[in-house]
């Protein structure tokens, strides 16, 4: 409670030069509490008005990272450290990275000398991915600063609600803004300047998983069973689908557990020890199922790079095709034991649009260490392997067909996260 309240305090004094370069802010009125982001709405002191809300978060490299949405509805972003010596007014360019996706050309604005401004353009799309995004970067004059992003999917929503209840009916109103009203008035008001919410539209959205226990537990990803409404299927190869239950979920990690029901005899191994770079890789999936064969594939390669996207070390790179599909199918070393869940393709176009030359082989697989993680934190039992021998490729497919399942459901439509198969 006690780092709460500083957090609070900080915020405040913050958006009070934040918001008003000749008079201080007030607040805050209220509360908002998402994560690690605590903030309020606040006020123009000079004139008494409501002026904007805002939260921030303190990361250990003794960054605050603030977030507003003001009285109009526009939004910004904003950095301070205390060791910072800035120039006041001498605005410089900034380039936002959301999950090593197209980057976004911004403006830092130092308002004071430790901190800095980053007016946000109403770009649905820029929105959009800040919302869904896990990791942030901030590259400007040769540096480059990396956040993890923690619940902003739920921060605007409540931020833009803060704006909207105290335009309604003034600081009177003020309370926990994080309370957010019914689910039809928070798509009306989900994002600054956003549009009135359309039906929601379904498709059929699939994936793939594995089994982990023999109670029936499947990891996959986070992001295949994200959006779905109604029942969520799996069905072995050749058998009739049966209904999984969500477990768990891992947004950060894009790792889901679900769990169908009795018991089951084979199981995937994870291996021990991490894999090399240059080990052979078998991935195994479902890829554009329905469009292509309903059998799962059989895909091979090597570890490319022990690292992903901006060094992230939670991910393998691996040169083994895959397709939106394979998302949370096992990744395989040449033992058969899983050293990696396939999650992400490199956006082909986008990167050629960024540099100019077309991308080949280049995939990610979250490693075992996140897996095992998972697993332990969710109480899951699961097997390791410290399998030296190596297998032919068709009997590593033939073993992995007993545990590899097809995951279905009915998702409401959303706009494509390209860098996701």
């Amino acid at each position: 409670m006690l780092m709460t309240c500083r957090v609070a305090a900080v915020v405040a004094l913050l958006w009070s030069i934040f918001a008003n370069s000749n008079a201080d802010a007030r607040g805050p009125y209220g509360s908002i509490s998402i994560g690690n982001w605590q903030g309020g709405a606040y006020t123009n002191d000079q004139s008494g008005s409501f002026s904007h809300c805002a939260a921030g978060a303190r990361y250990a490299s003794g960054i605050y990272f603030l977030v507003m949405i003001d009285h109009g509805g526009g939004w910004s972003l904003g950095f301070m450290h205390e060791q910072w010596s800035l120039t006041t007014g001498q605005a410089f360019p900034l380039t936002l990275t959301f999950d090593g996706q197209q980057p976004f050309n911004v403006h830092g604005v130092p308002i004071a000398d430790k901190l800095v401004r980053v007016p946000m353009p109403s770009n649905s799309s820029l929105i959009s991915q800040f919302r869904r995004a896990k990791a942030m970067t901030a590259y400007t004059q040769g540096q480059l600063f990396q956040f993890n992003l923690d619940q902003t999917g739920q921060l605007l929503p409540v931020l833009a609600n803060c704006v909207a209840k105290i335009r309604q009916s003034g600081l009177a109103s003020a309370g926990d803004f994080s309370v957010l009203p019914t689910a039809k008035a928070v798509a009306a008001a989900a994002t600054p300047d956003s549009a009135p919410a359309k039906p929601d539209k379904l498709f059929d959205q699939t994936g793939t998983g594995f089994l982990v226990s023999t109670n029936g537990h499947l990891v996959t990803n986070a992001h295949v069973v994200q959006g779905c409404v109604g029942d969520i299927l799996g069905n072995l190869s050749g058998e009739a689908p049966a209904k999984l239950r969500l477990v768990s979920s891992d947004e950060t990690n894009d790792l889901a557990l679900l769990q169908a029901t009795g018991s089951f005899k084979d199981i995937a191994t994870i291996r021990d020890k991490a894999i090399p770079s240059g080990d052979s890789v078998v991935a195994i999936g479902y890829p554009f199922h329905g469009l292509l064969t309903s059998d799962f594939t059989v895909t091979t390669g090597i570890v490319s790079s022990l690292s992903g996207i901006l060094n992230d070390t939670r991910f393998l790179q691996i040169s083994a095709a895959v397709q939106p599909g394979n998302s949370g199918g096992p990744l395989l070393a040449a033992s058969g034991d899983v050293v990696g869940v396939v999650a992400a393709k490199l956006n082909a176009i986008k990167f050629v649009r960024a540099t100019g030359n077309i991308p080949e082989n280049i995939n990610f697989a979250i490693k075992t260490g996140a897996l095992r993680d998972f697993l332990d934190n969710s109480v899951v039992p699961y097997q390791i392997s410290d399998a030296k021998a190596e297998l032919k490729t068709a009997e590593i497919a033939r073993n992995a067909r007993a545990f590899t399942f097809l995951i279905s459901c009915k998702a409401k439509a959303k706009e494509k996260e390209t860098a996701k198969n």
